[in-house]
């Protein structure tokens, strides 16, 4: 069965954010991820990405960092709160009200929840492990980390990373495993060789590698089973 959607909003502040939000037909509960997008937006990739995990079993909500703000002052704040070792900027805040949001809603189970991003997502969902509780797994791809990453690996919850190997983001991932490998938090993060940036994104032609994207879809499905579904049950 094709699963439900909409649009929805929630509340960050004195503002109202948009957001879509794909979820199984049925009751639930469901185990429940929020999808940050990349640099792109909140496009029909990323709802796409939703609908996918709908059709797994999750509830999904796919939040949007950029509407009615502008993007370039947005992508230079992140950059900057990242650079600067940041744990908890503004991004990071919204994402945190998504949840709230989130785990109220009927059909979610909120003792069972994680995060998967792409690019700027993927930085955002590294960084944000570090100070919620709340998530339980996390899914980067060709994210960054952000400076001073080491003190604060410790409080993150298992990590299953994908990552172009043609690309800046690599040596990060490699130092991420190594850090998560030390604190003995469970990881899976692979390089993909010849990949590329975005390589997970169908609509992007030039970027796109059909292999490397399908055999991260399984191991992240793979690894939240594990670490998602079946520890909550």
């Amino acid at each position: 069965m094709d699963p439900l959607t909409s649009d929805v909003t929630f509340q960050f502040g004195t503002e109202m954010r948009p957001a879509y939000l794909a979820q199984p037909q049925g009751t639930g509960p469901f185990p429940g991820v929020i999808v940050i997008h990349e640099v792109y937006g909140l496009n029909n990739n990323i709802r796409d990405i939703a609908r996918r995990f709908a059709a797994q079993g999750y509830a999904a909500l796919a939040v949007d960092m950029f509407s009615g703000r502008n993007k370039v002052v947005c992508m230079f704040r992140f950059m900057s709160a990242n650079l600067r070792g940041l744990m908890d900027h503004s991004g990071i805040q919204e994402l945190k009200a998504a949840l709230t949001f989130f785990g109220q809603q009927p059909g979610v189970d909120p003792s069972r929840l994680g995060a998967i991003g792409f690019c700027m997502g993927g930085g955002f969902a590294i960084t944000w492990a570090f100070s919620d509780p709340r998530l339980h797994v996390i899914a980067p791809f060709y994210g960054t980390t952000p400076k001073g990453f080491e003190d604060a690996v410790s409080r993150s919850c298992p990590v299953v990373g994908s990552f172009p190997e043609k690309d800046f983001t690599a040596k990060p991932a490699l130092a991420l495993k190594d850090a998560l490998d030390r604190q003995g938090i469970p990881n899976d993060i692979k390089i993909y060789p010849q990949a590329r940036h975005s390589f997970f994104n169908d609509q992007n032609s030039a970027t796109y590698n059909p292999e490397a994207a399908a055999d991260a879809w399984q191991r992240t499905l793979a690894f939240f089973q594990t670490h998602l579904v079946q520890a909550g049950s």
